[in-house]
């Protein structure tokens, strides 16, 4: 899972890691331009490989290489403004502010592009690819197979499956996850989707009320988070009757529901799905709450090149020395992506809920399900319930 992870972060945040260079590109031969920059740079930072720039990083502000004060490109100072500029560029610049913080002196960051184009690029459209396609797959799935029904005879009688804290843990994380995903959304896409919909100071208060609640209810879905962990982690570790349970496809098409504990394999993987991901988003929100206090790439990075794992792929080491720009940059992306990800993985979790299979809402509605759809979906739970309910009315 860690490998697989590893190589998950590598592959999605490959347009913003400097390691991108092919290793052994030939130099660039700049004598015809005398030091300057050539056609052959541009065409390489076009395809988005690395390009030495100490070529000009190191020539910032020396007066004995910028032109004389005669010239028609005289300088200021000892320096152009080409100097100036490339002094801003690479962090070089004498640059004297007000503000108190860190990376307050950086104005310019070289990587800020290339997060842009793939924020607004692969990651929309591949994350709303995701989330449509999931609906899209719902949606065949109901034409084909229809609603799951309880197959038996309804008894009348109905068995506690949830208690009011379980249930209160339950949707308190569904509903800060459903607010933080439309939130989400709307910062990440609106400009993009509402902008030409319902013009800019629209938008502007809604992306102004986004932000406030998706800060402030994130909080709840970590509280949540931890809540659910406790409540359930002990009946969804794997056992034997997974095995069964994925072999018969959950008996979803047919022939029978194999015998599942309080929770089913497919549930489990929900579960655990929900833990993961909702940790690493939990984890990179905070990053991007708190970006200076709480960095985690560079960690990450400096424990993958350790493992060897950017090698295996022919990234080579991946660059640890992070600016807290490029820090968030990083959490953002990931944040994102993950979201994306869980998003997709809840619609199916909803529809399953709902209108998918008779009876399921019940167990997070008042927590009482019915006695046949307990014994069809969850017999051994249900054994073992109805057990426990019949010691409790002797006593």
């Amino acid at each position: 899972m860690l490998r697989f992870l590893s190589v998950l972060v590598l592959s999605l945040c490959l347009p913003l890691l400097a390691q991108a260079q092919e290793a052994g590109a030939p130099p660039v031969d700049r004598t015809a331009t005398g030091g300057a920059q050539t056609l052959e740079d541009i065409l390489r930072r076009q395809e988005g490989i690395q390009v030495d720039d100490s070529f000009r990083s190191d020539l910032t502000g020396d007066p004995a290489a910028a032109a004389a004060t005669t010239e028609q490109l005289g300088t200021r100072g000892g320096a152009s403004d080409p100097d100036l500029w490339r002094g801003l560029r690479f962090d070089t610049a004498d640059v004297t502010t007000q503000v108190r913080g860190p990376a307050a002196e950086v104005l310019i960051q070289d990587g800020g592009m290339s997060w842009l184009l793939f924020r607004e690029g692969p990651l929309l459209t591949y994350g709303g690819a995701l989330l449509g396609g999931m609906i899209l797959l719902l949606a065949i799935f109901y034409l084909i197979r229809g609603r799951i029904r309880i197959d038996g005879e309804k008894t009348g009688k109905t068995i506690l499956r949830f208690k009011s804290i379980e249930r209160f843990g339950h949707w308190l994380l569904a509903g800060s996850f459903i607010l933080l995903g439309i939130t989400g959304l709307i910062s990440l896409a609106g400009r993009k989707l509402l902008i030409p919909a319902f013009g800019h100071e629209a938008f502007a208060t809604v992306a102004v009320a986004s932000k406030w609640v998706h800060n402030n209810v994130s909080w709840a879905f970590m509280l949540a988070l931890v809540l659910v962990f406790i409540f359930w982690v002990v009946h969804n570790l794997p056992d034997r009757t997974d095995i069964n349970w994925i072999l018969k496809g959950g008996g979803i098409f047919g022939g029978g529901h194999p015998p599942a504990k309080k929770f089913n394999a497919g549930q489990k993987l929900i579960f655990w799905s929900v833990i993961i991901l909702g940790a690493s988003i939990s984890a990179s929100g905070l990053s991007l709450l708190f970006p200076f206090e709480l960095p985690m790439f560079a960690a990450t990075f400096e424990k993958l090149n350790a493992l060897g794992l950017p090698q295996l792929i022919g990234l080579g080491e991946l660059n640890t020395a992070l600016a807290p720009h490029e820090e968030m940059q990083l959490a953002q992306l990931w944040h994102a992506i993950v979201s994306f990800v869980l998003m997709a993985i809840i619609i199916a979790h909803i529809y399953i809920g709902s209108v998918g299979m008779e009876g399921a809402y019940a167990a997070m509605g008042d927590g009482e399900v019915e006695l046949q759809w307990a014994r069809e979906h969850h017999s051994i739970w249900a054994e073992e319930a109805e057990q426990e309910q019949t010691k409790a009315a002797r006593t």
